[in-house]
Order: C-alpha cells, then sequence, then structure tokens
C-alpha cells in the first residue's frame, strides 16, 4: 500500500495503521504496508508504536523489535530475489532437528493443538510454549470434519498420503519428513517473508508439540490422511 498525502493525512494514516501494524508486529508477523515511502513517516510510526505498548503480563515491548529478515519483509513490497533467497537460507540455517532423533509423535495430541489457538496474550500465565497452541485451523483444512477452517494457507487434507507417505519410518519418506520439519520449524526456509508462524525458531511451540504436529500431518492413521 503506498501513500501519497498530506501532513494531516499522514497523521491519520499513522493512527490507522498503528491499529493495523501492532497486531501483525506482536504476533510476530512482517507487515506488507508502506505507509508513505518517507523516512519521516517511517520514524513516526516507529515511534508512535514504542510509545503505543508496555509490559503487561507475559507480553513484552521486546515483541516490537524486528529481526533481520522481518525488516526485510516489512519494506513495503515484495524482497528482490537476491534478498529472498538470503532470507531462505538464513532460516532454513535455524532449523534444528529434533533432539531424540523422533520427527512424529501423538497425532490426537497433534489434532489438539492444531484446534488450538491459545497462548503469547497478556492474560496467559505463562509464556511458556508448552502452554499455546498451533492455531493451525485459521489458515489450513485439514479434516473432512472441520467445517470452519482458514483460508490463508493451503489446505493440508491428506497431506501425507497425496505426498507418498505411507510408511513415516521408510527411507523414501525422509525427505518430505525433513522438509515439513523445516517447514514448521522455520517456513521462512522454503517461502521468505511467508505468513506461516516461525513455530520452532521463535519458540512458540516446543520440540514435543511439533512432533505431535508432524504425526498429524503424517502418520497415515491421523485424521488428516484419512
Amino acid at each position: 500500500m503506498k501513500v501519497n498525502v498530506n501532513a494531516n493525512a499522514k497523521k491519520a494514516t499513522l493512527i490507522a495503521l498503528a491499529g493495523l501494524g501492532a497486531a501483525a508486529l506482536v504476533a510476530g508477523c512482517a507487515t506488507t504496508a508502506d505507509p508513505a515511502g518517507s523516512q519521516a513517516l517511517d520514524a513516526s510510526f516507529k515511534a508512535m508504536m514504542q510509545a503505543s505498548f508496555r509490559d503487561e503480563g507475559i507480553a513484552k515491548v521486546d515483541r516490537l523489535q524486528q529481526d533481520a529478515g522481518q525488516a526485510a519483509c516489512s519494506s513495503g513490497a515484495a524482497p528482490a530475489e537476491a534478498t529472498a533467497k538470503r532470507i531462505e537460507a538464513e532460516s532454513l540455517a535455524t532449523v534444528k532437528p529434533p533432539s531424540d532423533g523422533k520427527y512424529l509423535g501423538d497425532w490426537k495430541e497433534g489434532e489438539k493443538l492444531a484446534q488450538s489457538g491459545r497462548g503469547m496474550t497478556w492474560t496467559d500465565k505463562s509464556a511458556a510454549s508448552s502452554a499455546n497452541g498451533g492455531n493451525c485451523y485459521n489458515c489450513h483444512q485439514l479434516t473432512k470434519a472441520e467445517i470452519s477452517f482458514g483460508t490463508i494457507g493451503p489446505s493440508l487434507y491428506n497431506y501425507g498420503k497425496l505426498r507418498g507417505v505411507t510408511d513415516p519410518a521408510s527411507p523414501a519418506a525422509k525427505p518430505m519428513i525433513d522438509y515439513t520439519w523445516g517447514k514448521l520449524y522455520n517456513a521462512w526456509a522454503y517461502n521468505a517473508c511467508s505468513n506461516m508462524p516461525r513455530f520452532g525458531h521463535k519458540g512458540l511451540l516446543d520440540e514435543k508439540q511439533m512432533q505431535h504436529l508432524m504425526a498429524l500431518l503424517l502418520d497415515p492413521k491421523s485424521a488428516v490422511n484419512q
């Protein structure tokens, strides 16, 4: 979004953008809006964002601090190809395999996580990732039984089945298992500036929770693959 406005309109734009930008920044997502292509306006926006928040419960103002990738993704336009490739390479380097070597947990626990959107709010008692849900249904279809789901992301129904993962223990399944783990851990490894939460990289979910989500997606017995 590019805006060419006078001083009074800029002030109104800042107020509106504060409401839109705050939600995205606090959630750890990069915004794609360009307030006016002006350094002065950017500085005013940043100052207003800093002044609009305070530490409250587990929600701390450090959530407003962007890493280099977020800053590049918030520049107002899709990053140049070279920048996108750099973001993807740097993101892929952050992906850590499960410490116990096991990629799949309990798909039933994974489904509970996928249905839960709890966590990361100032009213939560704990900042521990184990208290968070995955909120997967907010962006994806996962099963035919779910009648309400978001469409920001693609349908994941039959995710493992369509990709030929009939036996997760088979060497043939390893490439897809590695890719799926990486996608959950840090989605930017495969799609720079993706809207998908970087669950592992940002500590939004712990290792066990990610293993449960992996099972939901890849276990042939899971509700996703029926």
